[in-house]
Parts: structure tokens; sequence; C-alpha cells
């Protein structure tokens, strides 16, 4: 019996050593594009960072069942996204806009150009805010730059062609307020 019991023990541990490695392959594989996810949401380095180790407890609650998942990269940004959004609606994106905009600008221009650099990105997303949802959405998703229309219909739960509508209508959408607010200024 005890042999058993020890065979039993082993194979445990070897599931959860497998695990393991399972999940320092998948941070090291997908937590940079996880961080642009929930930072693309999120405006905030640290609230980012916070989805992100989420994302990976998931994975850890879920490990079992995780076999089942289709697309693993896919499931893993929909966890991100999901969990981006439910602690956004927390917080109001005002209180990040102002330090994202700043840590958009590159590091190497002088002061004033890093100045109008600022206010400009501070416009964009002013105006990204006011676009509808829906729109916003998949505007920020497609920014990510790594997931095609599939990816983000699986991601949002809509149709191939409804996220390509979708993308249009924000990207000119936008395109037209920044443009409007260029001729006001």
């Amino acid at each position: 019996m005890a042999s058993v019991e020890g065979c039993s023990l082993a194979l445990s541990s070897m599931e959860s050593a497998r695990s393991e490695i399972d999940l320092a392959a998948l941070v090291e594989t997908y937590s940079s594009l996880l961080f642009r996810v929930a930072h693309s949401v999120l405006r905030s380095r640290a609230e980012a960072e916070d989805v992100v180790q989420d994302v990976f407890v998931r994975v850890l609650e879920h490990r079992r069942s995780l076999t089942a998942v289709r697309d693993m990269r896919v499931w893993l940004v929909r966890v991100a996204w999901n969990l981006a959004i439910d602690r956004r609606r927390r917080i109001r994106p005002e209180q990040f806009d102002e330090g994202f905009a700043d840590s958009l600008v590159g590091r190497n221009l002088p002061a004033d150009e890093a100045l109008n650099e600022a206010q400009r990105l501070r416009s964009v997303l002013r105006e990204l805010e006011r676009l509808p949802k829906a729109e916003r959405d998949v505007l920020l998703l497609s920014v990510v730059e790594e997931l095609g229309t599939a990816e983000m219909a699986e991601v949002l739960g809509r149709s191939e062609s409804a996220v390509r509508a979708l993308l249009f209508r924000a990207r000119t959408r936008l395109r037209e307020r920044l443009e409007e607010g260029e001729g006001r200024g």
C-alpha cells in the first residue's frame, strides 16, 4: 500500500511541476502582450501589472480545465481585457490620462516638443474617451497590434464583419474629431 501512495504522491508532484513549467512558459510568452492589453485600457502601469498577475492567478485556478481552451492566446487576452474593463469601471479615466500621455512622449525630445506632444496625446485620449464604447474597445484592441480581426471578434464576442465596421467607424470618427480640434486650436 505504501508504494501505491508513494507513486500517487510522485505523480501529483510531477503534475504540479508540469503545471508550473506551463505557467512559466505562459508568463514568458504572453505577459508583455497581456500588459499592453491592460495598459491600453487602464493607462496605468501599476494597474496593468496587477491585471497581468490576476490573469495568471486565473490560469492557476482553472489549470485543470485549460486543456479544453482552443486558442490559449485569445483566452488569455479575453481574461486580461475583461479584468481591465472591470478595474476601469472603478477608476475615472481622467485620473490616468495626464501621466499616461506623459509616459508615451519620447524621452529624447527637447522640452518644448515633449510638452506639445504630451498635449497632443492628451487630446487624442480625450477624443478616444468620447467614442462610443464599442468603437473605443475595438480601436484599443487594434492598437495592441498583435490582434487580428478574428481574434478581436472572439475577445469582444462579435462577428469579424462587425469588428471591421466598428474599426473603420472608430478610426474615421477619431480622425474627424482630431482634425476639428486642430482647426479650432
